[in-house]
């Protein structure tokens, strides 16, 4: 079965952190699967694309490093800032949306404080793909 397309509004989770979290995809590629934009290879930048993902509980995040030093050793999560490494890896192969790869159900994207970010629920529900 190929994957299915990631879709604005795709639930993403990673699992130093404490909820799940939507991507959010711009319409710059004109790109649209079930009335959603299309997400991208690219589609990684916090803030932008990656939204936090409630409290992070990775001990490589600085601040929870700080925070948890400073509770004499218990672990103590700190508000997720997702700082992603690199573009997302996807299973999708052949497609291309706006010149760049798609972004294909079971693709994840390493983060620098040890989470691995994947995709839960991909958003739309017929594929294109291959």
């Amino acid at each position: 079965m190929s994957p299915l397309p990631v879709v604005a509004g795709a639930v993403l989770q990673c699992p130093m952190g404490t909820a799940p979290s939507a991507l959010m995809v711009l319409p710059a590629a004109r790109v649209l699967v079930e009335g959603r934009p299309v997400a991208r290879i690219t589609d990684n930048v916090p803030f932008l694309n990656l939204m936090p993902f409630g409290m992070c509980q990775s001990p490589a995040n600085p601040m929870v490093l700080a925070a948890t030093v400073a509770a004499l050793g218990v672990l103590t999560p700190m508000p997720c800032l997702p700082m992603p490494v690199g573009p997302w890896i996807s299973p999708v192969v052949r497609t291309s949306v706006g010149g760049l790869s798609a972004l294909g159900s079971g693709g994840t994207c390493p983060c620098a404080y040890g989470g691995v970010i994947g995709i839960q629920m991909p958003g739309a529900m017929r594929s294109l793909m291959s």
